[in-house]
């Protein structure tokens, strides 16, 4: 059966459609997982840490700490894309919007519900927004950077980074606790599905091709 191509408009509105779409869906889904008060994702740890010492908005947090990730690529030769750019605003953005609208949850079967739809909607977001792709985000091209620098692999120089970041966002203040090791479980997972089910052929059709572990990475 023969498969009609997307015009090339429709292709690139769509891919644009699904990077925005992802990247509000991902601060969205961070900012349930603090409402939800039973831990972070890694990330999120640090910038909630740093909101409680400085009293800046934990999206606003974000966007600045993404900036800063983002100037460490110049020493590292990393060359931002759209999404890349794009990932230091709209996550954070989305975060303090979402924080603004949803109310405070009481009770652990409530936070509990809040987290577990915060981590399935990162997964979703997380599909989205790299199938689209524009570029990693700032915190996984540091990644990528210091794999291709150091020689180390992807899943050493992440763990290392991530680790390094959750106990230091702990140690400020940060929320670590359950939502965390459910996200560190969980998020790998869903996001392999939500690229298959997002994925996007130069012909603008969906695909079910999916990158290897070692290719595959997250929105940060």
């Amino acid at each position: 059966m023969s498969i009609t191509a997307a015009p090339r408009g429709a292709h690139l509105t769509r891919r644009l459609i699904q990077l925005y779409a992802g990247l509000a869906l991902y601060g969205a889904s961070s900012a349930l997982l603090v409402v939800a008060g039973l831990g972070l994702e890694p990330w999120g740890v640090l910038h909630q840490g740093l909101a409680e010492r400085t009293g800046i908005s934990i999206g606003v947090v974000s966007i600045i700490i993404g900036a800063i990730v983002l100037l460490l690529w110049i020493p590292l030769r990393q060359r931002p894309g759209l999404g890349t750019v794009s990932n230091v605003f709209v996550v954070g953005l989305a975060m303090d919007g979402t924080l603004a609208l949803v109310p405070d949850v009481h009770g652990l079967a409530a936070q509990a519900g809040v987290m577990v739809a915060g981590i399935v909607l990162n997964g979703v977001a997380t599909g989205l927004y790299i199938a689209a792709r524009f570029g990693p985000g700032p915190r996984d091209g540091l990644m990528t950077g210091l794999h291709r620098r150091t020689g180390r692999s992807i899943r050493l120089v992440r763990t290392a980074i991530e680790v390094a970041v959750v106990v230091t966002g702990f140690l400020l203040g940060g929320s670590l606790g359950a939502g965390t090791v459910l996200y560190a479980l969980a998020i790998g997972p869903l996001a392999q599905f939500f690229l298959r089910f997002f994925a996007i052929t130069d012909s603008g059709d969906t695909t079910v091709a999916v990158r290897t572990s070692g290719q595959a990475i997250l929105p940060q």
